[in-house]
């Protein structure tokens, strides 16, 4: 062979050649970027170099017009000096030379004229938004508070509207969280993370002010694929590979495995909590975030929408979802718009033979009318923001017979309910243009409504009966159990069990989490059991647990007595999962379980509460998340640290109620437990200190409880049919010296929840201390 090579150098040079070729591809492959290299936002000008036809489909989309500072191109509502009323307020939208300008009423109740900076939103309407505090020490490139004024624009009706809260018909005040300039309606706390790229709010707590920043105005292609720095070194190089260990450096959203794709659209269409600050597309979503559950106030009983929850939570309850559909399977990704018009989304997949589904042998519709579109049924929408109507994505059947057991709405009902218009009073009529509207009104008391609903379900669940005879189907489903555990039914709690340990495909683990929570909330101590088992079997690699499900079942061991709950939680701290290791931590404070920790136990659980800390900063803005810190820092033992979160908690919401109470019994056990304690004394010895020869402790104590009881006074007042507040302001009245009024509080509490002990316990010690006086 070496011979050969000799006699024909051109083939020596030839296999040279070659080697050295494939030497340096090898190279090339072998060549990488660190493990830790960290991508950085490069912005959407750097994308369209390459994705042309992604950027035109993109450009003019709801993300695209997300938010975007207020110009002539940009602002589409009537500024050409108009006036606009609402309760009594004469407000004027009006230019100043290039400016567009509101007069409308300020934060201190006076009518002002405030410049709109922002716009936000593109359709169905639109709002604006106008920047206070900005001053010498606000960066250019930094924005201050900015709050979101409720009188909007109607972009498809051309028309000015208030936007009220949901519920509020009479007038806010200008100390109202919900006023316009209010902590509610503040952008950097309610819309700023899900309608810019890559959001830091930036608040400092000690000065109570924003230094915002993004490095995109809107929702731009960073925002889903994450930074792309990295990416564009990549194609720009010379490199015949993308990294080996990196990829092409973004989110993987296109594989076999949908979840990735699902997660990364799921953090900003979801209610639900922050763990982690810095998610980025492609990010497991439960180590970033904690969805809300099943909650009364957000969905109906068998998990329908209820207030807005963003379609997450919905889409999770779908067998769409658990059958592996994805988001851009019916949206394109780019525009957001439908692949597809009318019925064509759906049976583009549902291609049954003979047109199985779009037939009025199965919808009982005239072909073309509103009943027989696919979404109609499946996808009923709410309205909400007046003229937003959002569709349910957990692409249900319509069951009016659950309608007749649960009370809970059905697609049927929706449309039909409007014939039994006639029967009620003129004036009720004028309150019902939406079907939600009847739902409200007959869950506020209206026996008329209520009566129209039932009679219009129960002829739905007829014509279904009717129409599908033996075929149809109406198994058990899971708001079945929900409902009948907020019932208190005695067989509620056998219910629960079964379905907590359903399988995933049969009931949703959005549904077997929730009902976890309402058992051990509701104080049944076999939801307390159960989650010891279900934890077991998962570290035991018998029976794996979703982490939304592991994560309800480490809240309930924190109800359990220390010695089970150390042993069962303990091992979670080492979940993959930051959201179970998170919940475990402070279900071992909780508990009680922490207590009993000395060294290195307890430093395990101080690193991850830690973590904790991050979590409920992320929202410093808000006084729950320091009063949250607070509480967990006092359970702990941490006094000083509890005394400056919940001064932090006053201070960054005033008007909130909770840390004056919480505050003014801390100093009230710091003072009892200063004749014992070295460090509560020396702790004692720093207020007293802090406060001066004209004050004491006993007198801060006293001007919290009285600057509290107002504030719980109002929200008793707001929430009349809440248990748990009217007992608190019974409790505040009772230390004030208001015994009647404690009493009727107190009493107030225990007609709404008698099934509390300690509601009945309060109000009969407070009766024996009534007769003995």
């Amino acid at each position: 062979m070496l011979k050969s090579l000799t006699n024909r150098p051109w083939m020596a040079a030839l296999l040279v050649g070659g080697l050295l070729v494939a030497g340096a591809v090898m190279a090339d492959y072998f060549r990488s970027y660190p493990a830790d290299a960290t991508p950085t936002f490069v912005g959407r000008e750097k994308c369209a170099d390459c994705h042309q036809s992604e950027m035109h489909a993109f450009l003019g989309s709801h993300h695209d017009k997300a938010m975007d500072l207020a110009t002539d191109e940009t602002v589409l509502g009537d500024f050409n000096d108009v006036t606009f009323e609402h309760d009594g307020l004469q407000n004027r939208l009006f230019r100043d030379g290039k400016k567009f300008m509101v007069h409308t009423e300020g934060q201190d109740g006076q009518m002002q004229d405030f410049e709109v900076k922002y716009v936000f939103g593109v359709d169905p309407l639109q709002q604006y938004m106008v920047e206070f505090n900005r001053n010498a020490d606000t960066k250019d490139d930094e924005v201050a508070r900015v709050q979101v004024l409720r009188i909007s624009w109607d972009t498809q009706n051309k028309r000015w509207f208030y936007l009220r809260p949901p519920d509020v018909k009479e007038k806010l005040e200008p100390d109202d969280p919900l006023h316009w300039t209010g902590v509610a309606q503040r952008w950097q706390t309610m819309c700023a993370e899900c309608h810019s790229t890559n959001l830091h709010r930036n608040y400092d707590v000690a000065t109570q002010s924003y230094h915002t920043t993004f490095s995109e105005i809107d929702v731009s292609c960073e925002a889903c694929h994450g930074p792309a720095s990295l990416h564009v070194e990549m194609a720009n190089s010379k490199s015949l590979f993308w990294d080996r260990h990196l990829g092409y450096g973004l989110a993987r959203l296109k594989g076999e495995d949908t979840q990735p794709q699902i997660d990364t659209c799921a953090p900003c269409h979801s209610r639900r909590g922050v763990l982690d600050g810095t998610f980025h597309g492609g990010d497991s979503y439960h180590d970033f975030y904690s969805l809300e559950l099943l909650r009364q106030d957000t969905y109906h009983a068998d998990g329908q929408i209820k207030d807005e929850v963003y379609v997450y939570g919905s889409f999770i309850q779908s067998k769409m979802y658990h059958k592996g559909i994805r988001c851009s399977d019916c949206h394109d990704p780019h525009s957001l718009e439908l692949k597809h018009k009318g019925n064509e989304t759906c049976t583009s997949c549902h291609q049954h033979p003979a047109g199985k589904y779009d037939i009025p042998s199965h919808h009982h519709h005239a072909v073309g009318s509103e009943g027989a579109m696919c979404v109609n049924c499946h996808m009923p929408h709410t309205t909400y923001m007046e003229v937003d109507a959002r569709r349910d994505h957990s692409f249900r059947i319509p069951r009016p017979d659950l309608s007749v057991s649960l009370g809970t709405p059905n697609a049927c009902s929706g449309c039909h309910v409007k014939d039994q218009l006639e029967s009620l009073p003129a004036k009720t009529q004028e309150s019902l243009p939406l079907y939600q509207d009847w739902l409200l009104a007959a869950e506020q008391g209206n026996e008329q409504v209520a009566k129209a609903i039932a009679k219009t379900d129960q002829w739905c669940d007829d014509a279904c009966e009717k129409w599908y005879g033996e075929n149809r189907q109406t198994p058990t489903h899971y708001g079945e159990t929900l409902a009948a555990l907020r019932a208190d039914d005695r067989d509620a709690v056998q219910k629960a069990l079964r379905l907590i340990v359903r399988n995933e495909s049969l009931a949703p683990v959005i549904a077997r989490a929730t009902a976890l929570d309402e058992m051990t909330d509701r104080g049944h101590r076999e939801g307390v059991t159960l989650a010891k088992k279900l934890i077991e079997n998962h570290l035991s690699g018998t029976e794996l647990q979703d982490p939304i499900l592991l994560a309800s079942a480490a809240r309930a061991i924190g109800r359990a007595e220390p010695r089970m709950a150390k042993s069962v939680l303990k091992p979670l701290l080492d979940e993959d999962s930051r959201l179970v290791r998170s919940e475990a931590a402070k279900a071992l404070v909780m508990s009680g379980a922490y207590a009993t920790m000395v060294g290195t136990e307890r430093s395990e659980v101080d690193k991850i509460l830690s973590d904790v800390k991050d979590e409920l900063m992320f929202a410093s803005d808000r006084a729950g998340s320091h009063l949250g810190w607070a509480m967990l820092s006092e359970q702990r033992g941490r006094l000083a640290e509890a005394l400056t979160a919940y001064q932090n908690a006053i201070a960054v919401e005033p008007g909130t109620t909770g840390p004056r109470t919480n505050l003014a019994a801390l100093l009230d056990n710091i003072v009892t437990s200063s004749q014992q304690d070295a460090r509560a004394a020396a702790l004692l010895k720093e207020i007293n200190s802090k406060l001066g020869k004209s004050s004491n402790i006993q007198d801060w104590i006293q001007r919290l409880r009285a600057e509290e009881l107002p504030l719980l006074g109002r929200d008793a007042n707001l929430a009349p049919n809440n248990p748990g507040l009217q007992y608190r302001y019974g409790l505040a009245l009772y230390l004030a010296g208001d015994l009647p009024g404690a009493k009727k509080q107190l009493q107030r509490a225990v007609e709404l929840a008698p099934e509390v002990e300690d509601f009945r316990m309060a109000l009969r010690l407070l009766q024996e201390k009534i007769d003995s006086e």
